[in-house]
């Protein structure tokens, strides 16, 4: 056979289409000046420049999308790397889904160039193609956060879909100092920066991936006058920080604390009154210390003294603008007003005890209950009376025109006045009674409901009755509020003024505390502490200002809220209830939904972070959760204009990791904060780590590029296996249609989880001595500074502060330590950050952790170099314990570990003396510990190190270790990865059947029972014993980097899967030659991982050696296809590796009896070989997709002169068994061969020379039985074209016999009948009939097997008489012969038959115009029971209208089968349309689709047919008859091949004369039924469409997982598409 081979490079991935940029963009901002350059400007102007030598491909990150255009739910959050050099987001969608039908792709990212918008957005138009995935190549230059989407036609008319929006999210490119290493490259010692460890260069840089950053918190107020900040960079930049986090430097409030800004476009006075000298002194953190600078933004609060307030009030929250919180505002006003009375009431000012808070809050109760808030609840009764009765007087009422009112119930007509909507201002709560009714209408509804009454004052009174209903559960509402209210209140005071925790605030007094803002009362004066913390700050800008606009509400957090809901805003009633957890300095803002909302507030705030992002490298998000997501959207993207390259970190409190990631794939959070201190147990310490800072687990990261690509390193910034060894090399056509083509490595995108930066503690913490223990301060730090993640602490961490500082109270400065003996542990994190940073650049990122008892061990491997760094850490959860613990001994298989350095702490004393100097921490030694020699072994698994922890090692310390694999080959990847092009380019189609296939049966029968599938323990047995068997489970294993499936434990105990998969292939050398190139290339491989890896590595090669294999046995099976199939989409891929599946040798079945021959198998697993693998009928509807389409045209031809030879009776068999015992059962077997000669004469290159091929007959022409080997056998040749004429002749003639050996040795469940075989024509109808009630000669073939439930020899479906497709086969045939005959390419013109009592030759023309002339009325059942008489129909067995009959002619006693709506007529249709009214076969095909086709396939029988039944289970031996034995076969379950038949009828009629317009429509119809198909292909383990499946497309257990015709089928409509409708 031809080869259509390729070279390695490629152009863009055969079944693509490449979307070229379109000028079309929508926007709703303003147009984006042509200059100066933006980034986006700057990218397309990369991909239109030429190549630079040396250049490294371009890197191609491909996203697919589902059907409808949205992002897998794994995937809706994609994080990209870095744009250090531009490169490609691809985004692909499959031809033909949903998505693509007049698609367009939207994204607001600047595909055009120009800046950023939210609101504008780049389009690109899908094309429409039916055969090739569509590609939208975004070329990717800057960091930020983008959305896109796909819009589509929808079902309806002019209906658009917006389908599911993505997000992704592109890291920024940060730059710092280099520096030197940390450790001595000679002894591992760390070097001092007086010897050069660690040192910040003075002119080179390099670009810092997020995982780089240690960031170190701290407070200005605390460093100092800006002039001595020097000396704190200094501190920063020696323990190895990258980045200082800033707590704001803007103004503070009065409170003093630093997230409560007085004024956000000023820095505080303690820091600089100029801008210029803070831009200044970070430039010198940069330059000089190799420090980027993060400071907090502040957008959800401002300081209660802020002046601006008093100007702008609208822009917090007063019951001026938000009535809602006028009660609250009351509330709150009468809690200060108690609390400035309580001496005066002789209450208890001190609060000492729970009886005092009982005191205090039974008071405060007593005097909220005289507030009479329900009034803000409840209709008023007394008014609700008056305007009603006025209404009536006034006769100023609508007539009643809602639901029948009269005689109803009071409860009744509260409902319905409710359900109505008649009731205005409920929970509004604006001012008291603000709840009120229409009047008007209510007065006509009292009117309608007791028109008993006629006076007045009696409605107004029957009104109130019905108004005091309604205002039962207000009244409930209200006190349900109020006790929620007095709860939180209680709640408060217990913990701010008894809790142990609680700041403790001491007396309630007039007098100045300064944890909380004054409150002004109502007479004036202040109150500095009251019973709680004030929720609203009132401002007096006079003495005239009103109250209800100058209360403003204080900002704060609310435990469980809902983080998208603002709780400022109704329904919410956090005020009035007290929920909120308030910040008495802070009030909070009210931006609204859009800038128009609040100009001067969004300008201000504008202003204050674009000023930042001039100054700061990065951004933390204060208070992220409660930050409505259109502030945070509109102020990023303000501050990325002016630093694109803006980092930006947040911690979230949502509760949710699903909700994080609203807040992280829309504002562009590039890491969430997590902090270890969280953890109250190692366990949970070590599943944190591994969570966000373990990368990828050891033995997962590979590269497998083509030859001459190797050398460039794959970033794994997905985290995923499965990365590189998806990889393919390609050609990139310029994403901007202009410019050079580019060599470039594609990689496929798996989601990812949000970016974590990792601290030990942050600032708001408490210490380690709070939480665990001092001592736990080393270990926690230096298993965070192992994290392969951002990482932070704060200066009071490493100088073992005793306590958390007070950020408000507290005014010593910090204590400059530096490494001295007052650091703490100051001097062994500086070797961790170093070392941190440089693992990050050197790319370490293979982790693996592992906790026992108290201790957790981090290991870092560089996957190239095998080099690593291993941390031993004993934690120190609990006080006070001095004892080594246990671990056992940590064992490195072939791998040597050299100590770097081990420590613990000592701490004399955990009090620190209260000075006034400055912040100092607890007295401490930083014991370094005596280098540990690690010993080597030797057992029956190789050479290895014993890590084993001293005797004294006491909770809190650690130890570090260098490791490195011994012997590592370092071209093991490379040597793994290449030349399998060249090991699998000469094998044909048969030798990869065993390559990538051949399930259990298949090779137990080709290896004389030697091998079969392979088992995996706690996994089971694979389904193949190819390359596809071991794929599956790799595919889940390399995606989520699952290194604990059961498939790698296996791998790392032994090497048998290894041997195995090169064994089974040199078994079989000497009967498939060209199997030893691949044999051999696999040993080598297999061979030397076995050889130089240790065990915990063979699942990385093993996977890598795998994966290799398949692509390019994938590969070699693709470029021997058809052009269809290689230029086709992944599904036509996938359909035709089922070709491949299907094909292959074994010994027990072939083609020819005297030797063994490839043949096609029914199905997987049941029909693997012997007798039952190469069914007749089954070769024929399955050839031409499985071989015609794909190109095998001499797998094709050799199947059809095989069973052309076969030739009896004027049948071929149903089952082959070799050519050795044939057996002649099926009616319909011949006519498949002929449709399937047919075809491949039409399709075939010199297919018609098919016709006059010789064939050796392997039967006398008088149809005696002689065995294969007979001298009579094979004794005469026939033509191919005299074989399609004597199929004719016969059955003109009639066929009549008995099937021989009839009896139980051939068929034990058959009745003797049943072996009768009689089959005529009816001369009046053209039509061809046979059968009997005994047996079934079609495709629906199940004999009755149940004695129990006396079906044995009854068959299910007999379908006597003339079944639908057998009529429209015999119809094709027919009209292709005489059209063949009439142009002189067939030697025959006709057939001689007895037609009434006359013999004479009927031509193929005439036999076929009797057909013609006869198919409408003998099978089709009208709609309209009125025109009954233009058919032949018996009206009282017709079950259902509009459709085809399945069979014409049934038995005596079935009739009523004939009228059975089954899946067979679409064949018919398919190959013989003529014989079908347009209107009447699309009709008909429409309800099909609608009651017939499942997920899968196509249900077999009518839902309301009372033989339906879906369900097959061929075990079940009960008494009912209709499925004991699976007699139901095909009596409901939904068989796989006819949908292929169903979707060419469907196309092919909705096509004729169809618009355009209806043209699409259709193809997106059908290929919207392909989808359940296509997912099944893709994940199921067999990689095929299945024989059948039970209702609704559910498992069924008994049918063969992968099945020749139903893939077949598939292939055959999509070849069809393609042909018609491909590009």
């Amino acid at each position: 056979m031809a080869k259509n081979r390729k070279q390695p490079l490629q152009k863009p991935k055969p079944g693509s289409v490449v979307i070229p940029p379109s000028s079309s963009s929508s926007s709703l901002s303003p147009t984006t000046p042509t200059t100066p350059k933006t980034p986006a400007d700057e990218g397309i102007e990369f991909f239109q420049s030429q190549p630079r030598p040396g250049d490294a491909p371009i890197r191609v990150y491909e996203l697919h999308l589902d059907t409808d255009g949205g992002p897998h739910k794994d995937r809706s959050y994609i994080r990209l790397p870095p744009a250090c050099v531009p490169y490609i987001l691809r985004v692909s969608i499959d031809a033909g889904t949903p998505a693509a039908r007049n698609g367009i792709f939207k994204t607001n990212f600047p595909l055009d160039g120009g800046a950023f918008g939210r609101d504008r957005f780049a389009e690109r138009r899908l094309p429409t193609d039916y055969s090739k995935s569509i590609q939208v190549d975004l070329p990717i230059s800057h960091a930020g956060a983008f959305i896109y989407w796909v819009e589509y036609d929808g079902d309806s008319p002019g209906q658009r879909v917006k389908g599911r929006e993505g997000f992704f999210n592109i890291d920024p490119i940060l730059k710092i100092k280099a520096r030197s290493p940390i450790l001595d490259p000679q002894t591992l010692k760390p070097l001092s920066p007086d010897n050069g460890g660690a040192v910040v260069s003075k002119e080179e840089y390099v670009n810092l991936p997020l995982n780089g950053l240690a960031i170190l918190t701290v407070v200005s107020k605390w460093m100092g006058p800006i002039t001595q900040w020097h000396q704190h960079f200094e501190e920063a930049s020696q323990r190895g920080y990258t980045m200082l986090h800033w707590t704001p430097l803007q103004e503070r409030g009065e409170s003093g604390s630093p997230y409560s800004l007085r004024n956000q476009l000023q820095f505080d006075p303690g820091v600089s009154s100029d801008p210029a000298k803070v831009e200044q002194i970070l430039k010198v953190a940069r330059q000089e210390y190799g420090l980027l600078a993060l400071t907090d933004v502040v957008l959800n609060h401002t300081a209660n003294d802020s002046p601006w307030l008093i100007e702008h009030p609208e822009a917090g929250f007063s019951p001026a603008n938000s009535p809602h919180l006028t009660p609250a505002l009351e509330l709150d006003t009468a809690m200060l007003n108690f609390s400035d009375s309580l001496a005066a009431k002789g209450l208890p000012t001190s609060i000492t005890s729970e009886a005092d808070i009982n005191t205090l809050l039974d008071a405060f109760k007593a005097l909220a209950q005289g507030l009479d808030f329900w009034q803000y609840y409840v209709l008023d009764s007394i008014r609700e009376r008056k305007v009603v009765k006025d209404a009536l007087a006034s006769g100023k009422h609508t007539v009643w025109s809602g639901p029948d009112v009269a005689g109803k119930t009071v409860v009744e007509l509260a409902e319905i006045v409710k359900s109505h909507g008649i009731i205005k201002g409920l929970g509004t709560f604006s001012l008291r009674f603000c709840v009120k009714t229409d009047v008007s209408v209510i007065a006509g509804l009292v009117k309608a409901a007791f028109s008993q009454l006629s006076d007045h004052d009696a409605l107004a009174d029957a009104w109130v009755k019905v108004v005091d209903v309604i205002n039962v559960p207000l009244y409930e509402e209200w006190k349900e509020d109020t006790k929620v209210a007095m709860e939180n209140i209680r709640n408060r005071v217990r913990y701010t003024r008894l809790d142990a925790h609680g700041p403790k605030l001491g007396e309630i007094t007039k007098l100045y505390v300064k944890y909380f803002p004054a409150a002004i009362l109502s007479d004036g004066k202040f109150s500095r502490n009251p019973l709680v913390e004030p929720y609203f700050t009132r401002l007096a800008p006079s003495a005239k200002a009103d109250p209800l606009v100058y209360s403003l509400a204080n900002n704060g957090w609310i435990w469980d809220a809902d983080p998208l809901q603002n709780f400022a805003l109704p329904p919410s009633k956090a005020y009035l209830r007290r929920e909120v957890i308030v910040w008495g300095d802070c009030v909070k803002l009210r931006y609204g939904p859009s800038p128009s909302s609040n100009p001067w507030l969004w300008a201000h705030m504008t202003s204050y972070v674009t000023s930042l992002a001039r100054i700061f490298d990065g951004f933390r998000i204060d208070n992220c959760h409660s930050t409505p997501l259109e502030v945070g959207t509109v102020m990023l993207d303000a501050a990325r204009v002016v630093r694109p390259d803006l980092y930006v970190c947040a911690e979230l409190f949502t509760g949710s990791e699903e909700m994080d990631l609203v807040f992280v794939r829309e504002l562009g959070v590039n890491s969430l904060i997590r902090e270890s201190g969280n953890a109250p147990d190692p366990k949970e310490l070590s599943r944190l780590i591994y969570r966000h800072g373990v990368g990828k687990p050891i033995g997962s990261s590979f590269s497998c590029l083509s030859k001459g690509y190797e050398s460039y390193i794959i970033p794994s910034h997905s985290g995923s296996m499965d990365d590189a060894c998806m990889t393919s090399v390609e050609e990139l056509p310029s994403p901007t249609g202009k410019g050079p083509v580019r060599t470039c490595i594609v990689s496929p995108l798996n989601g990812a989880l949000p970016h974590a930066l990792f601290y030990d503690l942050t600032h708001d913490n408490e210490s380690p001595l709070d939480k665990h223990s001092a001592e736990d301060a080393l270990s926690a730090g230096a298993l965070v500074s192992f994290s392969y993640s951002a990482v932070g602490s704060v200066k009071g961490f490493d100088d073992l502060y005793p306590k958390l500082l007070n950020l408000v109270a507290e005014e010593r400065p910090y204590d400059i330590t530096g490494l001295g003996e007052k650091s703490g542990i100051a001097r062994v994190k500086r070797v961790l950050n170093n070392l941190h940073l440089e693992m990050v650049l050197g790319g370490f990122e293979e982790g693996h952790v592992h906790q026992e008892n108290d201790y957790i061990v981090v290991h870092r491997v560089q996957p190239s170099t095998q080099r690593g760094y291993m941390l031993v850490a004993h934690t120190a959860f609990s006080k006070g314990s001095k004892d080594r613990g246990f671990i056992g001994p940590i064992k490195l298989r072939r791998t040597r570990a050299k100590f770097v350095l081990g420590a613990s702490i000592v701490i004399s004393s955990y009090e620190v003396p209260k000075t006034a100097d400055s912040l100092q921490g607890m007295p401490s030694k930083l014991v370094e510990m005596a280098p540990v020699v690690v010993p080597q072994g030797l057992d029956h698994e190789g050479p290895y190190t014993e890590v084993v922890v001293p005797e004294c090692f006491p909770p809190g310390s650690i130890m570090i270790f260098e490791t490195q694999m011994q012997n590592f080959d370092t071209s093991l990847d490379q040597f793994c990865s290449q030349g399998a092009q060249e090991a699998f380019d000469d094998l044909d189609l048969v030798d990869l059947n065993v390559i990538l296939h051949r399930a259990e049966g298949e090779e137990r029968d080709a290896t004389d029972g030697k091998f079969g599938v392979y088992e995996v323990p706690g996994l089971g047995k694979m389904v193949y014993c190819g390359l596809e068997g071991w794929m599956h489970p790799l595919r889940h294993i390399m995606r989520y980097n699952d290194l604990g499936h059961p498939l790698c434990a296996h791998l790392r105990e032994g090497c048998w899967a290894l041997d195995y998969v090169h064994e089974r292939l040199n078994h079989q050398v000497d009967t498939l030659p060209n199997l030893a190139k691949p044999a051999h290339w696999l040993k080598e491989r297999f061979d030397r991982v076995s050889e130089s890896v240790p065990n915990s590595m063979r699942p990385k090669y093993f996977a890598l050696v795998i994966s290799t294999a398949y692509k390019a046995a994938r590969r070699a099976v693709i470029e021997q296809s058809s052009e269809f199939v290689v230029n086709g989409h992944s599904f036509t891929h996938d359909l035709a590796l089922c070709a491949v599946q299907m094909h292959g040798l074994v010994k027990s079945a072939s083609l020819d009896p005297g030797r063994a021959t490839p043949s096609l198998a029914a199905g997987l697993p049941h029909f693997t070989a012997g007798w039952a693998r190469c069914w007749g009928r089954d070769v024929f509807i399955s050839l031409r997709g499985l071989f015609l389409t794909t190109g095998n045209f001499e797998g094709a031809k050799k199947h059809i002169l095989a069973f052309a030879s076969t030739l009896k009776h004027g049948l071929i068999p149903n089952l082959l068994d070799s050519v050795r015992s044939p057996r002649y059962n099926s009616r319909d077997s011949p006519w498949w061969m002929l449709q399937n000669i047919q075809d491949y004469v039409i399709s075939a290159p010199d297919g018609l020379s098919l016709l006059s091929e010789p064939v050796k007959r392997r039967f006398p022409k008088d149809d005696t039985w002689v065995p294969w080997d007979d001298p009579r056998a094979y004794a005469y040749s026939s033509t191919v074209a005299e074989i399609i004429q004597e199929v004719l002749q016969r059955h003109a003639d009639g066929i009549r016999f008995r099937e021989y050996n009839a009896g139980p040795n051939l068929d034990m469940q058959m009745k003797d009948a049943g072996f009768d075989i009689d089959i005529r024509v009816d001369w009046e109808t053209g039509f061809i009939l046979g059968g009997n009630a005994h047996n079934c000669g079609t495709w629906m073939d199940k004999m009755g097997e149940s004695q129990k439930a006396g079906t044995k020899g009854i068959p299910g479906t007999p379908r006597d008489g003339a079944p639908v497709e057998i009529t429209g086969l015999l119809k094709s045939t027919l009209s292709w012969v005489d059209g063949l005959s009439a142009a002189g390419k067939f030697p025959f013109t006709g057939v001689n038959a007895t037609v009434n009592g006359q013999k004479k030759l009927v031509t193929y023309k005439e036999w076929a115009g009797l057909i013609q002339a006869s198919f409408e009325k003998y099978y089709h059942i009208p709609l309209d029971p009125s025109e009954d008489a233009k058919y032949v129909i018996a009206p009282s067995l017709v079950n259902r209208r509009g459709i085809y009959k399945d069979v014409y002619g049934s038995g005596e006693g079935r009739e009523w089968s004939d009228y059975q709506f089954r899946p067979n007529f679409p064949i018919a249709m398919t190959v013989a349309p003529e014989l079908f009214d347009r209107k009447r076969g699309m009709s008909a095909l429409k309800l099909a689709d609608k009651v017939l086709r499942g997920p899968l396939g196509m249900k077999t029988l009518d839902p309301i047919d009372l033989q339906y039944r879906p369900n097959y289970d061929n075990s079940n031996d009960s008494t009912d008859a209709s499925i004991a034995k699976g007699l139901n076969y095909h009596n409901g379950p939904e068989w796989g091949w006819p949908l292929g038949y169903f979707l060419r009828a469907y196309l092919h009629f909705a096509m004729t004369d169809a618009s355009e317009e209806e043209t699409k429509k259709t193809l997106y119809h059908l290929y919207k039924i392909l989808l359940e198909p296509r997912r099944h292909i893709q994940n199921d383990p067999w990689a095929g469409i299945p024989e059948l499946t039970n209702a609704n497309g559910e498992y069924c257990g008994d049918s063969c997982n992968t099945q020749a015709w139903s893939a077949s089928t598939l292939l055959d409509f999509l070849e069809i598409v393609h042909k018609r409708h491909g590009a």
